[in-house]
């Protein structure tokens, strides 16, 4: 937690802002045989960082949960992928505050009919935000703008991960006709990188 804290408040001092859902309107491009059987958000210990307004551990996972389901049903490979996911940090200034709006995550993918994860280490993803974004936006804008960023990461990320080690490349074949996707109620475990209920 401490290296995620550490590393995200160093790149406060930096931007990255973009229209995060712009593509979600073009004709989608497939990721490999990857299809979503089931995203897990937790935020066991969401820490608040430098001047920022207060969000609950609450809004965090549905506004995470709610980008994640948006960007990533999309996608109707042959075989289903896990997502754990936990929000580790943030910062909300207000508009009239210096700083930037930020968001860490940590990621874990597991392969379902391989009962694995893909990525031994979780994966730190981190949105930071420019100042003049804030102008005119509300708490919960911002907390949304942040969660559709990040949720764009995480697939630029996969794609990345598709092109140089070969994942959603593995023969998979179609789903079969009775897979059971996870229930939205399904258990959530303790962290990002406990092991998500299977298909």
């Amino acid at each position: 937690m401490f290296r995620v804290l550490a590393i995200l408040t160093l790149m406060l001092g930096l931007s990255a802002c973009t229209d995060a859902t712009q593509d979600l309107a073009r004709p989608v491009e497939p990721l490999g045989n990857f299809t979503l059987g089931h995203a897990i958000v937790v935020a066991p210990n969401v820490q608040k960082l430098l001047v920022s307004r207060e969000a609950s551990s609450e809004e965090w996972i549905e506004a995470v949960d709610a980008a994640i389901e948006k960007r990533f049903r999309r996608y109707s490979g042959g075989r289903f992928y896990h997502f754990g996911l936990s929000v580790e940090a943030y910062s909300l200034p207000p508009p009239v505050v210096p700083g930037k709006s930020a968001l860490a995550l940590r990621l874990t993918v597991w392969d379902d009919a391989a009962k694995r994860k893909l990525n031994e280490e979780t994966e730190v993803i981190q949105v930071i935000q420019v100042f003049e974004t804030r102008l005119g936006l509300t708490r919960e804008e911002q907390i949304q703008r942040l969660a559709d960023q990040a949720a764009l990461q995480i697939e630029d990320w996969l794609r990345e991960r598709m092109t140089e080690d070969d994942w959603f490349r593995a023969p998979g074949g179609d789903i079969p006709a009775d897979a059971i996707v996870l229930p939205a109620d399904a258990p959530v475990p303790a962290t990002a990188g406990a092991a998500p209920p299977q298909g």
